[in-house]
């Protein structure tokens, strides 16, 4: 009665290897993706600020990272001294500065 039945060999599949390369290159578009969006206009930013703290001079109206407006009395290496009202001055480091305004702004403002 064997004649009825066919032996089927059953070959066992074969293994599939994990695709690795699928994980690898999502990474590297990750990292593009954070490289633009992230670090790039960060660093752009901090090289904008440091251009600017090293075109200060006396006589620039400024805004301080604390929202003090002034205007600028003295400068050295580290530090600037920064006039705030009449006889008022405030030392203060150099990256604190976060703006430099146009001319007369100060006295607009005192207007308002």
């Amino acid at each position: 009665m064997n004649f009825f039945i066919s032996s089927a060999h059953a070959a066992a599949p074969a293994a599939q290897q994990p695709d690795t390369g699928f994980p690898l290159i999502m990474m590297i578009v990750m990292f593009v993706i954070f490289y633009f969006l992230l670090i790039r206009p960060q660093q752009k930013r901090a090289k904008e600020h440091q251009k600017l703290v090293s075109a200060l001079a006396k006589g620039d109206e400024v805004v301080t990272s604390g929202g003090i407006m002034g205007k600028i009395t003295n400068t050295t290496e580290q530090y600037v001294t920064v006039e705030i009202a009449a006889n008022v001055q405030v030392r203060i480091q150099r990256h604190a500065i976060s703006a430099i305004l146009p001319k007369g702004s100060i006295k607009a403002a005192e207007k308002d």
